[in-house]
């Protein structure tokens, strides 16, 4: 699986088998109140009883419980079920009807959950494939935020200077010296990545100057200390600010695509079509940007992913 790995992906299923036997408890559970913003109450979800499930890492552990505390005050019944072990617990619990909305990325339910092997370019027509493909299984991908959480390459902004380089289009005019890098050793050795991405760009291992393989955490420190120039990362880790950290630009667009959005019960949605209209508002405002400074106040500043979602939903006018 992207971003934890197969071992990951193994841990997590028997994990979620664990859960199936005995029912799916919260790790959070809480639903923080607010009031109505710019999406306001709707009688017509009042008492409608809507579990959101998300999986266990910040990024998720934000975005589960902004959609909890949204549909609870547009008047939603909500059970939060934020913090479910990894991506296939989330997935098992929506398929089955133990969750009728999750957060999720068009990449990961292409090629992870549907077993594509291949992406498909542009954010509408991945959305587009991704969501007709899932109706078969129940399900409805709402139209995606701007937010792209993909692999990247991030190199210290000093380097960058000294460097001059923007994008990984840059690479090849640099010497092999300064070729350096930073992986895992899952994205070392799978089809989209390390190697067809050097190729893309014009390169090949043989150019390249020292290459170390990393646990992912590691990775951030690494390159932000210059151990290497150039480190693996996702494009909205919030270490990234914290590290001082630039993304180079896939201006080959050689990464899959992972935009955001909703994934909801087919018939949930059947019912209340105003699911679309409140996730509509927010989506938009969901940009790499956003996602980076809310992930970097949990993983760096230490609060609380409920109340760094509920904060930003009032700041943004969402809610109040």
């Amino acid at each position: 699986m992207r971003r934890r790995g197969l071992s990951m992906f193994i841990g997590t299923m028997v994990a979620a088998l664990a859960l199936t036997g005995c029912g799916l408890e919260s790790a959070s559970g809480t639903v923080l109140e607010a009031e109505p913003g710019s999406i306001q109450h709707y009688d017509s979800l009042d008492g409608v009883k809507i579990t959101v499930a998300a999986k266990d890492f910040t990024e998720q552990l934000i975005l589960g419980n902004m959609l909890s505390t949204i549909l609870s005050t547009a008047g939603a019944d909500v059970t939060n079920m934020t913090n479910t072990p990894g991506s296939f617990g989330v997935r098992q619990a929506l398929i089955s009807g133990d969750a009728d909305i999750v957060p999720e990325y068009t990449g990961t339910g292409w090629i992870n959950y549907l077993g594509h092997e291949d992406p498909i370019k542009g954010s509408e027509a991945q959305w587009r494939a991704v969501n007709e493909a899932d109706q078969a299984n129940g399900l409805t991908w709402l139209a995606p935020a701007p937010m792209n959480n993909t692999y990247a390459f991030a190199i210290r902004e000093s380097a960058a200077e000294r460097l001059g380089v923007t994008k990984l289009s840059d690479l090849a005019k640099l010497p092999p010296s300064e070729l350096t890098f930073c992986v895992e050793s899952e994205f070392a050795s799978r089809n989209d990545g390390f190697v067809p991405m050097l190729q893309t760009y014009g390169l090949s291992k043989a150019q390249l100057g020292d290459v170390t393989t990393l646990d992912t955490g590691v990775i951030y420190t690494a390159t932000a200390n210059g151990d290497c120039n150039f480190g693996e990362v996702f494009t909205t880790d919030g270490r990234i600010p914290a590290l001082d950290l630039r993304v180079l630009e896939d201006d080959k667009q050689f990464f899959p695509l992972y935009n955001l959005t909703e994934v909801v019960n087919s018939d949930l949605l059947a019912k209340h079509p105003e699911l679309i209209e409140i996730f509509g508002q927010l989506n938009p405002k969901l940009t790499n940007d956003v996602m980076l400074a809310l992930n970097a106040r949990v993983d760096n500043d230490g609060e609380d992913p409920a109340l760094v979602a509920r904060s930003w939903l009032v700041k943004e006018g969402l809610l109040s």
